[in-house]
């Protein structure tokens, strides 16, 4: 059945999901990757291939989104570079861990789910300096921090339980214990 090209199913949003599709299989190929598929698996959350797809994603703000029992999914209409898939790659896997992990882990509750971006953003390289630059941020000392709580809010604030001070309390409350926790990496790195 032939499909209007302007419509989010039609022909530029298929060729754009393969086109995004095999770029995710790139992004497996890198050793993070591989690395936090392993431990994943050593934790009894075995990550297949079908674990990751692109999709065409409507009324989402984000590139990429993990969504728990389903897998991650990398917005085809949103991204165009194949560093960008694979820093989405790596953010979303470390929420896929802290998910696997976790016992009582609860994405709709905000100080969860900060926690989970802290780390996201602190181990998956999201606000290394020079990808800072490209942003336009421009600060020397003290970016990394700065960019991750920048980033964690902008997710929180997509939370409906983060109204408010709520998004910011909740972040600063589990910043230490959550910007320190670099499982399953020895250190941040």
């Amino acid at each position: 059945m032939a499909q209007d090209s302007s419509s989010p199913g039609g022909s530029l949003g298929v060729k754009a999901v393969d086109k995004v599709q095999a770029m995710i299989q790139k992004s497996l190929q890198l050793p993070k990757v591989k690395f936090l598929r392993q431990r994943m698996a050593e934790a009894g959350c075995t990550v297949k291939d079908n674990f990751f797809r692109a999709v065409v994603c409507q009324g989402r703000k984000g590139m990429a989104y993990f969504a728990p029992g389903h897998g991650i999914f990398v917005c085809s209409n949103h991204v165009t570079f194949q560093d960008e898939v694979n820093q989405l790659i790596i953010h979303e896997l470390i929420h896929a861990y802290d998910d696997c992990r976790a016992v009582n882990l609860r994405w709709n509750n905000c100080a969860h789910q900060a926690c989970s971006e802290i780390r996201a953003g602190h181990l998956s390289g999201d606000c290394h300096f020079m990808r800072e630059l490209l942003r336009g941020h421009f600060k020397l000392r003290g970016h990394e921090p700065e960019c991750i709580r920048r980033r964690v809010l902008l997710s929180l604030f997509s939370n409906p339980n983060c109204v408010g001070s709520a998004a910011k309390d909740s972040m600063e409350d589990v910043w230490d214990i959550c910007y320190n926790d670099t499982q399953p990496f020895d250190k941040a790195p």
